[in-house]
């Protein structure tokens, strides 16, 4: 991870970049699907028409989760991030249903697709597109862990994948005369963005419901814990996380004579040992006396 001025920065630059990138494609795609009539250009369009609405409510998302607590947000802006993903995830979901019904129409209706060429070179332009963005917001999830960035990522494989499947229906269509091929592409890129909207719909629930940490994540503080050779048990362990941001609550046992100063010093080691694991982390440490042969729990 990196500190939270450099964390900002990529992270804005990921959202903007995002933005213009949703942009170009919708611009290239409207005019493929006015001249091609593809209802898999269509699909194709409809998904990058919400990528670029998803794409600004991102950028809202991360200035606001990047803002620093205030009086009346103690515990800063983080869940503005998941709260997006929430509305991403639904609106991909009435994305597909869009489709499912075009796609059920066309196969029953089946239509030419026109200006195939021209089609083609759009959607190898929103391939290549999509691919450099997907690239580069990995690196950014792998610097930051953003949800919003993350999420975004998700929606740009998921045109990635129906940019793919429309090259693949325009060829079956005009070269091989398979006219059911467009509509049944439709209907796998609404597939494909259903299970995405899944997937950032359960990541952004789990954060705004306070789900715990992974076991993992769970396991690592208790090893970092218990390293203290001053620090005879832990329970009441507690953890969330919101947007970049993870909270962690732990009450340590420690030996009951000794001076509250000497407490708090073991503490502050404990909490720092956990900030340098968990960089984006706000740790609360309460002490409590130490039964005589007490565990950890």
């Amino acid at each position: 991870m990196i500190g939270d001025d450099q964390r900002g920065t990529v992270m804005r630059s990921a959202a903007l970049a995002s933005v213009g990138v949703a942009l170009f494609l919708v611009v290239i795609k409207a005019a493929a699907y006015i001249a091609s009539n593809s209802v898999a250009m269509l699909a194709s369009l409809a998904d990058s028409a919400l990528d670029l609405f998803t794409s600004g409510l991102n950028m809202w998302a991360i200035h606001s989760a990047l803002s620093p607590a205030d009086a009346e947000h103690r515990f800063g802006h983080g869940k503005a991030e998941p709260l997006a993903g929430l509305a991403q995830g639904a609106f991909i979901a009435a994305s597909a249903v869009f489709l499912v019904a075009e796609g059920v129409q066309r196969l029953m209706a089946p239509q030419p697709i026109d200006h195939s060429l021209e089609a083609l070179i759009v959607m190898f332009l929103a391939i290549a597109a999509a691919i450099a963005l997907i690239l580069y917001e990995r690196r950014v999830i792998a610097k930051t862990g953003s949800v919003a960035v993350t999420a975004d990522a998700t929606h740009y494989f998921g045109d990635l994948v129906s940019n793919v499947g429309v090259v693949v229906a325009i060829i079956l269509s005009t070269r091989l005369g398979w006219t059911a091929a467009d509509p049944i592409i439709a209907l796998l890129v609404a597939l494909v963005m259903v299970v995405s909207a899944w997937s950032v719909f359960r990541v952004s629930f789990d954060q705004l419901m306070d789900r715990e940490l992974p076991d993992a994540e769970r396991d690592r503080i208790v090893d970092i814990v218990k390293r203290h050779n001053d620090v005879r048990a832990l329970h009441e362990l507690k953890t969330r996380q919101a947007g970049g941001s993870v909270f962690i609550q732990v009450h340590l046992e420690l030996d009951p004579h000794i001076t509250l100063a000497q407490a708090h010093g073991i503490s502050d080691q404990v909490e720092k040992d956990l900030c340098a694991a968990f960089p984006q982390a706000e740790v609360i440490i309460h002490q409590d006396p130490a039964n005589d042969g007490a565990q950890s729990a």
